[in-house]
């Protein structure tokens, strides 16, 4: 599943009294796949023996866990992992995510999910896409600074990942060639389809090219309808052209990579995204810092280091932009019917990270955020925040 702001909303709801966070730091290869499943049973084991220590049943417990207890032994699934899973329990909800993150092994049980693991995937400098534009499929992948994943187009009807899946309903040529086998050689980008194989060569290549991207536009419209993060075109010249034609998604970068992604491995492609999109990245964060500067200096009541003034300005919406540790807690209690927050010294029963809670409700809110080591939060706090009042 695509972790996305509507995602997160899901997340940040209260159900009943127990949450269980999942966090586990995955291997896609070799004899580590074996290894994930490992651990992630004994993850489990763990989570149970928790919600046990609190009271609940053993049976109880052991059924409210059963959502995630076939995992363990789909190897499918562990073949096709990112960097880090997530995982999250609650009566009445389940949710897994593969990301391109590097967790720390880690579970919890508590009151609500404990998301701050995933805010970096969500953060103005967090993410970006890149979009793999081949004859033969087409990919999309999630990437952040360290790491970069492959998300699973196979269920989503919607997205037409081969030209040949439109292609062979208009052209009855081309279905009798799928249908025997002999489908047209793509040698040189999709463009190769409609040069001297049957019907398709009588029509115009770029009109039927055109039609694919725009079917996959829509698909990847509902995909990411409410991103905002940069994606970046990976094809050949012919292809990206038509690509950007048909394309309506407001993040494409002007600037992509002009190869056949085939001749790319993943890792390669995540090197040369990252110089494309790390400087749109600093900039922005560039820009946001100097907002805050001039208001600090100007308007001191629309900015704050504050941590209390800052979570409560996050719950009644007032908080437009948000930099916030990730490498760092701050525990404390929050009131959700009055906005009363009370800050602690240490992790104590029934606290959560406010760092959390103030990027959860800012993003939610549609905020900006960056997540950045506590070292480069301005003014030398946990957090720093821009008012909208």
């Amino acid at each position: 599943m695509l972790l996305s702001r509507t995602e997160l909303e899901s997340l940040a709801e209260k159900y009943n009294n127990r949450h269980v966070s999942i966090y586990l730091p995955t291997h896609k290869a070799g004899d580590d796949v074996l290894e994930n499943r490992v651990r992630f049973r004994n993850l489990l084991d763990r989570a149970e023996e928790q919600l046990v220590e609190g009271g609940m049943r053993p049976p109880v417990a052991k059924e409210f866990l059963g959502p995630a207890r076939p995992l363990v032994n789909d190897e499918l699934f562990w073949q096709r992992q990112s960097a880090g899973l997530a995982v999250f329990l609650a009566e009445g909800l389940a949710r897994k995510y593969q990301l391109p993150l590097e967790f720390e092994e880690l579970v919890i049980v508590g009151d609500r999910f404990h998301i701050k693991p995933l805010l970096q995937v969500l953060s103005n400098n967090g993410r970006f896409y890149v979009l793999a534009l081949s004859q033969h499929e087409t990919r999309l992948l999630q990437g952040t600074r360290h790491r970069i994943g492959e998300i699973d187009l196979d269920d989503r009807e919607q997205v037409p990942v081969t030209i040949l899946e439109i292609l062979k309903w208009e052209d009855p040529e081309m279905q009798l060639q799928l249908h025997t086998g002999a489908a047209p050689v793509l040698y040189h980008g999709a463009a190769a389809i409609f040069h001297g194989h049957g019907m398709a060569s009588q029509d115009d290549p770029k009109e039927k090219i055109l039609r694919y991207f725009q079917r996959l536009d829509a698909g990847l419209r509902d995909i990411l309808a409410d991103d905002n993060a940069p994606l970046v075109p990976v094809a050949d010249d012919f292809v990206l052209a038509r690509y950007r034609e048909a394309s309506t998604y407001p993040y494409v970068t002007e600037e992509g990579i002009h190869l056949v992604p085939q001749r790319i491995s993943p890792d390669a492609l995540h090197e040369r995204a990252w110089t494309i999109v790390e400087p749109l990245f600093a900039q922005a964060e560039d820009q946001a810092r100097d907002v805050y500067g001039h208001l600090q200096g100007n308007e001191s009541d629309r900015a704050s280091n504050d941590l209390i003034e800052i979570v409560r300005a996050a719950l009644f919406e007032r908080v437009e932009g948000l930099f916030v540790a990730l490498d760092d807690q701050q525990w404390g209690t929050v009131d959700w019917d009055t906005g009363e927050v009370t800050l602690f010294e240490e992790q104590q029963s029934g606290a959560r990270d406010l760092l959390s809670v103030a990027a959860t409700h800012t993003l939610l809110n549609g905020g900006w955020l960056f997540t950045v080591e506590r070292a480069h939060v301005p003014d030398g706090g946990f957090a720093a925040a821009v008012f909208r009042y």
